[in-house]
């Protein structure tokens, strides 16, 4: 198995959504390059007063609003390999709302008038979870050591393949 430093710096309740097989995509304003890497959990937005609006299931983001993890060190519990990225304008994003725990507004207003970018993610719990720090990066940083990429997938080769394809066909 290889070993990886990379990783892309996310909120947690978007990073257990996609532990816990609740959410397939991520929705950005950009393509990636990388292939695979770790899910870093970030808690800048949980100090914000309207966190939980940006959400379709509130009671799940509260249970899951901040990661295990103190002093900058945080428990990195998944990774995930990208399986394609598609691009759809802004005005049909609302057709994947099912695919994701953000709410319409908060989609909305994060795209504006850009295209999408969704990132359909085939994730995976890594065998062992690490205490990691990370370097610096608005999107992607470095973790302080390696961690092998071994782990199980969160959800089935049967249902992957079924909400991928109606992610693909979705208009």
């Amino acid at each position: 198995m290889s070993e990886i430093t990379k990783c892309l710096n996310e909120w947690n309740a978007t990073i257990e959504a996609l532990g816990q097989g609740k959410q397939t995509i991520l929705i950005r304003k950009y393509g990636t390059t990388l292939n695979e890497f770790l899910l870093y959990p970030t808690v800048s937005y949980a100090n914000k007063d309207d966190v939980l609006d940006s959400f379709q299931d509130k009671e799940f983001v509260k249970d899951n609003l901040l990661p295990s993890g103190e002093d900058r060190t945080y428990e990195v519990k998944y990774y995930a390999t990208v399986e394609e990225v598609i691009e759809k304008p802004s005005t049909r994003i609302g057709a994947f709302n099912k695919f994701h725990i953000w709410t319409r507004d908060h989609v909305k207003n994060y795209l504006g008038r850009k295209e999408a970018k969704i990132w359909i993610l085939r994730v995976y719990e890594l065998d062992e979870s690490q205490l990691l720090k990370r370097s610096n990066g608005m999107l992607y940083a470095n973790v302080d050591k390696p961690v092998k990429l071994e782990g199980k997938p969160v959800i089935s080769d049967d249902e992957f393949d079924k909400l991928k394809e109606e992610i693909l066909n979705t208009r």
